[in-house]
């Protein structure tokens, strides 16, 4: 399988995925569509990211791509972790830290706070609907934030407090998420 790099520095560049990895990559179509919103809504230069369910690096690539300043991504699968670390010193990339930890482990414990928190979990996963909830209280999010939650159709995220907007792109939802203003 192969994956794709759609903009930035790095656009074009193809990176091969090792036979056996068990992830789901997102799209080029759905990739070009999130970051043709971001570009439009958030500055991508300088900014931080936590990258959720991280799997192949695929997102976190395309942060860097685009000029964030650190992207540190978490998932807990060893083989994609490693695969993470092969592409980062292929690449050179220094301003990506990588964190094997089960996620919502992580969100329990991690404290610091982020432009941007992208989390793609496997779409079978139970308990996609409490991601907000658990950056929220984690205090993850400064206060001009946004939080982009990747998830299957079946799921819908339009009664959380945060929710600001949802982009399907066929089978690939993104729903985001910003603070609000308390009175």
């Amino acid at each position: 399988m192969l994956m794709r790099i759609v903009g930035g520095k790095y656009k074009g560049r193809r990176i091969d995925l090792p036979k056996g990895i068990d992830a789901r990559p997102t799209t080029d179509f759905a990739k070009e569509g999130l970051f043709n919103i971001l570009h439009h809504s958030v500055p991508l230069e300088g900014i931080r990211v936590l990258d959720l369910f991280s799997g192949t690096g695929n997102i976190s690539l395309e942060f860097l791509s685009r000029g964030a300043e650190n992207v540190l991504s978490v998932d807990q699968d060893r083989q994609l972790f490693s695969y993470q670390q092969e592409l980062a010193r292929k690449l050179e990339i220094t301003d990506w830290q990588m964190v094997k930890a089960d996620v919502f482990t992580f969100l329990n414990s991690h404290r610091n706070t982020y432009d941007i928190v992208f989390a793609d979990p496997p779409f079978k996963l139970e308990g996609i609907e409490r991601i907000p909830t658990l950056v929220r209280e984690a205090g993850l999010l400064g206060e001009e934030g946004m939080l982009i939650v990747e998830h299957p159709n079946e799921v819908n995220m339009s009664n959380d407090p945060w929710f600001w907007k949802h982009r399907p792109y066929g089978t690939v939802n993104f729903s985001f998420f910003k603070p609000k203003a308390t009175p």
